[in-house]
Order: C-alpha cells, then sequence, then structure tokens
C-alpha cells in the first residue's frame, strides 16, 4: 500500500485497532461464554466498523457465532415490513449475498476471529416462516436496537420462540455510522473508507463495488 493509501486508513486503524483490542481483553481476562452458540444479523451493504463492533460484541459472549446475512438477494426476500425501509432497492442493495458472505468472512479474520468459531448463513427475516429453515433454534439472538425496524425484528425473533439478548439500545444521534451513508458518501466521491474494515475496502475495490453503487445513485 502507498503512503498516500496508508493516510486514508489512519481514522479505520484507530477504531479497528479498539475493536481488536477488546477482542483480545476478552479472551484474556476470560469473559464466559454463557452460551455454546449466538446469532446476529444485518444487510451488510456495505459492512462498516459499527457492524463490526455489534459483530465481535455478540462473539465475546459465545463459543460459535453465526451471522446471518438479510436479504440474500432482493427479489425473493425484499422487505415485507413498511418499517423495514432499506429492504427493497437495489440501489440499497447494491452487493450480492456471495460479496456480502465474502466481506464479512475475511473482516473477521482479519479482525482475529478463527474461522471454526463462526458461519455465516442467510437469514429471511422478511419471510419468518422460513427462518428457522436457516439458523439455529437453540441459540442466543444477539441484537442492536438503532431503529423501530430493530424493534420489530425483535418481535418477530421472540414470536418464533427464540431466546434474543439485547447489547444495547442506541437512539439515531448515537448509532453512528450507517451502511446508507456510506453508500451516499461513495456515491459523492467523499472520503468513506474510514467507516470500514480494511479488508472490506480492499474487497470493494477489487469487485467494482464502488463504481457499482455510483452508478446506481446517478442513474
Amino acid at each position: 500500500m502507498h503512503a498516500a493509501e496508508e493516510e486514508k486508513y489512519i481514522v479505520n486503524t484507530g477504531i479497528a485497532g479498539k475493536i481488536k483490542s477488546r477482542l483480545s481483553r476478552g479472551r484474556e481476562e476470560g469473559i464466559q461464554k454463557v452460551m455454546d452458540s449466538g446469532v446476529v444479523h444485518g444487510r451488510f451493504q456495505i459492512l462498516h466498523l459499527k457492524q463490526m463492533e455489534y459483530i465481535l460484541a455478540a462473539k465475546m459472549r459465545c463459543q460459535k457465532l453465526y451471522i446471518g446475512i438479510t436479504h440474500p438477494d432482493i427479489v425473493t426476500s425484499a422487505a415485507s415490513s413498511e418499517l423495514d425501509l432499506h429492504g427493497t432497492g437495489r440501489r440499497d442493495n447494491p452487493m450480492t449475498y456471495f460479496e456480502r458472505f465474502e466481506m464479512v468472512h475475511d473482516a473477521l479474520l482479519d479482525f482475529g476471529v478463527e474461522r471454526h468459531e463462526f458461519e455465516i448463513l442467510p437469514f429471511p427475516i422478511s419471510h419468518p416462516g422460513l427462518l428457522l429453515q436457516y439458523v439455529p433454534k437453540d441459540a442466543v439472538y444477539y441484537m442492536s436496537i438503532c431503529s423501530d425496524w430493530d424493534e420489530e425484528k425483535k418481535r418477530i425473533l421472540n414470536t418464533l420462540g427464540l431466546q434474543t439478548e439485547v447489547l444495547w439500545t442506541r437512539s439515531q444521534e448515537e448509532r453512528g455510522i450507517t451502511g446508507t451513508k456510506i453508500r451516499e458518501l461513495i456515491a459523492e466521491g467523499k472520503e468513506w473508507k474510514q467507516y470500514v474494515p480494511k479488508t472490506a475496502v480492499e474487497y470493494a475495490e477489487a469487485h467494482g463495488i464502488v463504481e457499482r453503487i455510483q452508478k446506481l445513485y446517478h442513474r
């Protein structure tokens, strides 16, 4: 990486370093894993550091973590709730399931999570009746509550008889960066890399995702 490119990662590295340190410290202090398995979920369009904070906070609470990717495709798994504001359009969902799988996979390994400690699965939250075809029933479903849609997803999971645990509840002002904001920054040609894991930046650039987002926003 050239010096100019490295400078763009200064903020990224600082945030990422804190998250990695937290994960390492939790292991060293022997944080009690209250469950054998846990589940998190998200669209990950595009994976960012606030989502990594959520994923790793859950990982510290279980031996094996399942990362569910919602809206695996935008045709058969489009939003079915009016509260799901970003689950229908191509502009809000530029990446395929496979691209998101690889992006999450690479970031977790880079953050020091062993491959045998996690799996990545479809998470069709838009079709609750199908959900248990893909994810474990005997796991804790860790939640980050930042919107009415998050509250609705928690209700859906509880209705299915699944155990949920809220890691934190944050207002819109407290939640920090979002995938929507990052896509807007990319579309506007503004700085965005400081909000995204280094491996995710590299993946987005190598697979034409940056150009794809820009085209979708400027049709």
